[in-house]
């Protein structure tokens, strides 16, 4: 369904209007997580102010332009500014004063040096934010963060608010998918409310009436239960991946093939075959750090044997990328020096221009450090690869990337890689060989057309 379809769809009546009951949200940070729940907000009816330090990004927002890609969310920006229900600035104390409920969407990274999560921004936005509290309001973390980090906040907030007590905080995990976020935002799986009072339970539910209306399911809880559930998922996702991964190294040491087996697996309904993928792993700004700062606080707290099986998730999770390499180099002849190879992809994932962490730039840096001479190509990641890594040579397409290349890697699954013509590729290449490091392919249409196919834990 398009998004705009969608969003009418959930939409409805406007939220609230009957009554004037609809709260005024305000979201703080307007990076990927921010813009798309001020975008979806607005177009679900509620009035949404988006603020960010960062000017350059509020104009670029307010002049109708998505800086970063997702599919679905330029139209939806578009319609929301057209409503007039969205706007964007850069004053705090314009969102204090317009907000009765302000959603905090700020980054986490990870610490320089460190498996930590970087507070910095959270710390620093609900700090700000909070100075210009005068009245009852809600605050409500929707950023990944260590857990206790509510407790602490909370404290924070009635320091400094003017209002004092009267400024209560909540919990509200986010579970967006990139390349899906605007469907994971209008039609979530379920909602995760954690609220110290049924006031807090009363205003989130009436900040997201249209998305409830829709039988959504609707999970109440403590503050710290929440903090813990977008952790506890994406560790229970990476972990998934990278059992059938460590399964892959098994198969590559005894002539077994991981693609049958992740298949036979998946008929257990006890298993399911949902990220049962084998291949190249997990990237992107989420998974490994969340996975790090888990296991690092969970050490602080003093239950870090609880979760040390994190440790060699994230290393199994590494472990890919170099038997990736592996591959190109077995492929061609052992040396890579002066190797011509075309990597198919940059961004971590399909549909995203994300690089954070990105498996197929990791494998691509590699190669290029190995002496071959390497040109990515990637259908929406290619300037954010070129300013990360300009080392590396970049193409325009796959194929003309591919002109003249040795070995060809499959990096990123993209649509468009996976539907490559092997007989065309076959006729620009040097040589017929390609290492598919997603199990996108079909290796029976490859080998037929004259390639040489290798994957990670497949004969």
């Amino acid at each position: 369904m398009a998004a705009i379809t969608l969003a009418e769809d959930v939409a409805g009546a406007r939220p609230g209007e009957a009554d004037g009951t609809a709260p005024r949200l305000t979201v703080i940070g307007t990076g990927y997580l921010g813009a798309t729940h001020a975008i979806c907000m607005a177009v679900l009816g509620f009035d949404v102010l988006g603020v960010d330090v960062d000017p350059v990004k509020i104009e670029r927002l307010a002049g109708g332009e998505v800086p970063f890609f997702e599919p679905g969310l330029p139209e939806l920006l578009a319609k929301a500014l057209d409503s007039g229900r969205l706007r964007f600035t850069t004053s705090f104390e314009e969102a204090a004063e317009f907000g009765d409920v302000h959603f905090i969407c700020v980054g986490t990274p990870q610490q320089r040096g460190s498996d930590a999560a970087d507070m910095t921004y959270v710390d620093g936005a609900v700090t700000e934010l909070a100075r210009h509290l005068r009245r009852r309001a809600l605050v409500v973390g929707k950023s990944t963060v260590p857990v206790g980090t509510a407790a602490r906040l909370t404290e924070l907030v009635r320091s400094t608010a003017p209002a004092g007590s009267e400024v209560e905080l909540a919990w509200n995990p986010e579970f967006l998918r990139e390349g899906y976020a605007v469907d994971d935002t209008l039609r979530p799986d379920r909602l995760v409310f954690g609220i110290a009072s049924d006031w807090a339970e009363e205003r989130l539910r009436a900040a997201f009436a249209p998305v409830i209306a829709r039988d959504t399911p609707v999970v109440v809880t403590d503050l710290t239960t929440a903090e813990l559930v977008k952790v506890a998922a994406n560790s229970f996702l990476a972990t998934k991946i990278s059992y059938i991964n460590a399964m892959a190294e098994v198969c590559e040491a005894t002539g077994g093939d991981v693609t049958g087996l992740a298949e036979a697996l998946a008929y257990d309904d006890r298993i399911g075959g949902r990220f049962l993928k084998p291949g190249l792993g997990f990237g992107g700004g989420c998974l490994p750090k969340d996975i790090r700062a888990f296991a690092h606080r969970a050490e602080e707290l003093g239950v870090g044997q609880a979760v040390a099986f994190l440790r060699e998730v994230d290393g199994i999770n590494k472990r890919r990328r170099a038997r990736t390499v592996d591959l190109v180099r077995e492929m061609a002849g052992g040396d890579l020096t002066g190797v011509r190879v075309t990597a198919l992809g940059a961004a971590f994932k399909p549909n995203s221009d994300d690089i954070r962490d990105a498996p197929a730039l990791d494998v691509a840096r590699t190669l290029h450090e190995l002496g071959a001479h390497v040109t990515v190509v990637d259908p929406a990641a290619t300037e954010n690869a070129r300013r990360s890594h300009p080392e590396l040579s970049y193409g325009t397409d796959a194929l003309s990337a591919a002109t003249g290349a040795d070995v060809v890697v499959l990096l990123t699954e993209w649509t468009e890689f996976r539907q490559i013509d092997p007989e065309a590729m076959g006729a620009v290449v040097a040589s017929r060989r390609i290492v598919d490091g997603r199990h996108a392919l079909d290796p029976v249409q490859w080998r037929t057309a004259g390639w040489e196919y290798r994957a990670l834990g497949r004969p």
